[in-house]
């Protein structure tokens, strides 16, 4: 058994069934369950990113060595956030600036956090797409679509600082916000799923 495939797989396996959650909690609106998933995510993202990583020929190792430690970053951002939404938050009883900062459906400090991470992400994914040189149809998608995820690095970053995604996502029981989740949840759920079929078949 190769270990390093196997484990390379398990992550994008978890990839998989973890956005595919992340989705349906969004959707039926369900806070609770879409921090737990958010939880697992990271390590799953930290899997299947080493295990292109591992693939790079030497011509291309800054690009994946870059796209490892920013998934790093975003994992070590993520699960600081979700970690403190099921402990922190839920435990405890917290003073109103403690819950303005530190309740992710307030969107303040913790919310800003999040979106940083996943802008981390958003920027691992371009490296590490960038660092494949694809050899079948299905890896050319694979590299497109994390390539292309890189754009959301913009979003993530300057849309907290505008304010903009505080008042797209304040309005209508944040509906907005969950909807534009639940867009992405639609984008990257292929990257999980076209990464297995990678592994599977290497």
């Amino acid at each position: 058994m190769n270990l390093n495939k196997t484990i390379a797989k398990l992550g994008s396996w978890i990839v998989t069934v973890t956005v595919f959650l992340f989705a349906l909690f969004l959707i039926i609106n369900y806070p609770m369950g879409y921090y737990f998933v958010c939880l697992i995510l990271p390590i799953g993202f930290i899997m299947m990113t080493a295990g292109l990583h591992n693939e790079c020929e030497n011509d291309r190792k800054v690009a994946a060595n870059t796209g490892l430690i920013l998934a790093a970053i975003y994992g070590t951002f993520i699960m600081l956030v979700y970690f403190a939404q099921l402990t922190t938050v839920n435990n405890e009883q917290l003073t109103e600036q403690a819950a303005k900062l530190l309740e992710f459906g307030k969107f303040g400090l913790i919310f800003n956090y999040d979106l940083l991470g996943y802008g981390m992400m958003a920027l691992s994914t371009f490296f590490t797409g960038l660092s494949m040189k694809p050899k079948t149809k299905t890896d050319k998608w694979l590299r497109a679509l994390l390539m292309i995820h890189g754009v959301f690095y913009f979003s993530c970053t300057f849309m907290p600082i505008t304010g903009m995604f505080v008042r797209m996502t304040s309005g209508s029981n944040g509906i907005g916000g969950r909807l534009a989740l639940v867009v992405w949840c639609v984008y990257f759920l292929p990257v999980g799923i076209l990464s297995f079929l990678h592994f599977r078949n290497e």
